[in-house]
């Protein structure tokens, strides 16, 4: 049987000044490699001691060393050109954006492990368990196939994303050989199925969701075979869009439950539920038995503070679905899925990370 951590942050940290100014500048060849690793490693181990501080159940390095929470697949693979797909945001500055993944204009391979550098180092420094977050291959069909672009190398997006399920099922299967304890794939493009807006972009760019949705299950149900053993968490995260406190879908799980939480091969859901833009409790009856729901209950995307009595509250809501002892607890989504962050602070993030681990501990112990 897995661990179950009680108290878990998604994955992302607010990336320090110092971070988000020396990779401009090593963008801009004003900083060596070497300078900019020192100072990602020195703010990795500030945010490994935030967590240890406020108690957290499972670390992270914060994803400091990336761009966004998808990025160290492009920065990796040979076949990604920079060129965008258009994205529609809603919230803070809402409106089309191009998307933070690239568009794949070349037969993909694989240079480097995609996390194999950041694994090293946050082994030999978390004070605990630690999680290595990696982009689900169910990203990338929407986002980095570009009709007139993508299709001269690859006659269809599913040819595209067999490609990319065997390169991130290679990382994962080296992740679970150098020990790591925790394997989350982050999946935010399922909840789109269950918005009517952008199912409807989507069929515009010739696809069908419902096809699509099963594509993307046997994908990152792909990417994850071999990898269990006794002792390592196999993990999926699924929110609705989080980029600068906006989000790009809306509706609760009810029309890709039973599918998803039935099919899926992972130990444990984090899902975001922290707005009425996720809906209830009651697609969660179809999670099957001896998996945890994480319940992504505290915002990341705006500084107001929860309560401890309203979290304890939707727990005990949750808890009438699936039973307490296969619950726990996490923000919503990270706090900086691309490397601008949320529009909240370091104090509010550590704020909520304390009501996080403080809530968890009340109701679990």
């Amino acid at each position: 049987m897995t661990t179950v951590y009680r108290a878990e942050n998604v994955g992302s940290f607010l990336r320090p000044r110092e971070v988000l100014e020396a990779r401009a500048a090593r963008g801009e060849g004003r900083l060596s490699p070497e300078r900019l690793w020192e100072i990602e490693d020195r703010a990795i181990l500030e945010v490994l001691e935030l967590q240890r501080q406020v108690g957290i159940d499972v670390y992270t390095d914060g994803e400091l060393r990336r761009g966004s929470f998808l990025s160290d697949v492009a920065d990796a693979v040979e076949g990604f050109v920079p060129d965008k797909i258009l994205m529609e945001w809603h919230g803070p500055g809402g409106g089309e954006e191009a998307s933070a993944a690239q568009v794949v204009g070349g037969r993909l391979r694989a240079t480097r492990s995609l996390t194999g550098h950041e694994i090293p180092f946050l082994k030999a420094h978390a004070p605990g368990p630690y999680k290595v977050t990696i982009p689900a291959p169910s990203n990338f069909p929407d986002v980095s196939f570009k009709p007139g672009l993508t299709d001269q190398f690859y006659a269809s997006r599913e040819e595209m994303l067999r490609d990319i399920t065997a390169i991130i099922h290679e990382d994962i299967l080296s992740a679970v050989s150098q020990g790591v304890p925790y394997i989350q794939l982050d999946a935010p493009r399922y909840t789109y199925y269950v918005d009517d807006r952008v199912r409807q972009r989507m069929q515009s760019r010739g696809i069908d969701s419902d096809r699509a949705l099963d594509e993307a299950i046997a994908a990152d149900n792909a990417s994850l075979a071999g990898a269990r053993r006794e002792g390592v968490t196999l993990a999926i995260h699924l929110c609705r869009g989080n980029s600068r406190s906006r989000w790009m879908a809306e509706g609760g799980y009810d029309p890709i439950a039973e599918k998803l939480f039935t099919q899926l091969e992972v130990d444990a859901f984090l899902l975001e539920y922290d707005s009425d833009r996720a809906g209830g409790f009651e697609p969660l009856r179809f999670v099957p038995p001896g998996k945890t729901v994480v319940l992504g209950l505290v915002s990341t995307k705006e500084p107001t503070l929860e309560t401890q009595d309203e979290l304890m509250r939707r727990v005990d809501e949750a808890a009438k679905v699936v039973p307490a002892e296969r619950l726990a607890l996490s923000p919503q989504c990270g706090f900086a899925s691309i490397a601008a962050g949320n529009l909240i602070s370091q104090d509010d993030q550590r704020r909520k990370l304390d009501l996080v681990v403080e809530t968890a501990r009340k109701i679990w112990g």
